[in-house]
């Protein structure tokens, strides 16, 4: 049984008192979802310490949205696995569209970061993802069969195992567009055989989440789909009573 997976990116957005109360509300509104759905909050670095410490113990754990490339030295502005970790953390999220398009994250970068949380223990969430043109010249596979052969392809069958794969159609993204359950049912189904090339029967055991535009009115449609095992959520997870919403859609 795969786990199901209800991830928020809170991206840049909330205070650290705004980020504290909306974790507060997530973990006393999460008692309504069946304990099979595991939540994840990645808020800001300015109070991933606070909301770690408030969710210690809890049903939900937290993530990062990023991390350095380098395990420490003259990076100005940076934040390494290691200084992450120590806040108690448990993911972090790399490899996402807007790192890749707004920063210039390139697989080069995504594999030295990957082997930074791998280091540090932390478990990627890792994000792959075609931008629209890409899938309306039906290049949708090409690209994502290239993220993941880039940044996955060389982990050990160990790292495999904790890895998490987010799905992310880029132009689904803050758009309001979403895909229909079948076009992600389609492309999640491929990624699990692309995985199974390498990794052989642990691309069962992978969780893929879906990564664009989901919300409480389509995420049970989704999330019924065979290799959909949950979503990581934009827009719709600054707002506790739609977040904890969306892991009733399992």
């Amino acid at each position: 049984m795969r786990k199901k997976i209800v991830a928020g990116n809170w991206k840049m957005n909330t205070t650290p008192a705004e980020g504290l109360e909306l974790v507060k509300n997530v973990m006393a509104q999460s008692a309504e979802v069946c304990e099979c759905v595991n939540f994840i909050v990645c808020p800001p670095f300015t109070h991933l310490s606070q909301v770690a410490e408030a969710a210690k113990g809890s049903r939900v754990a937290v993530g990062a949205q990023n991390c350095a490339a380098e395990a420490k030295g003259a990076y100005t502005g940076e934040v390494s696995a290691a200084m992450i970790a120590s806040l108690g953390v448990e993911y972090v999220i790399l490899g996402h569209s807007e790192r890749r398009e707004y920063y210039g994250e390139t697989s080069e970068t995504l594999n030295k970061k990957m082997a930074q949380a791998y280091a540090n223990g932390l478990k990627p969430i890792y994000c792959v993802g075609e931008r629209l043109e890409e899938r309306e010249a039906e290049r949708h596979f090409e690209v994502v069969k290239a993220q993941i052969e880039e940044d996955v392809f060389n982990l050990t069958e160990e790292q495999f195992a904790d890895l998490v794969i987010a799905y992310e159609p880029v132009w689904a993204i803050g758009t309001g567009k979403t895909a229909t359950a079948e076009q992600a049912e389609e492309i999640h189904a491929y990624i699990r055989t692309v995985l199974a090339e390498k990794f052989g029967e642990a691309a069962a055991s992978t969780p893929i989440l879906y990564g664009g535009s989901c919300k409480p009115s389509n995420a049970q449609e989704i999330f019924a789909k065979e290799n959909v095992d949950g979503g990581l959520i934009g827009g719709a997870a600054l707002k506790a009573e739609d977040f904890v919403a969306i892991g009733k859609g399992f």
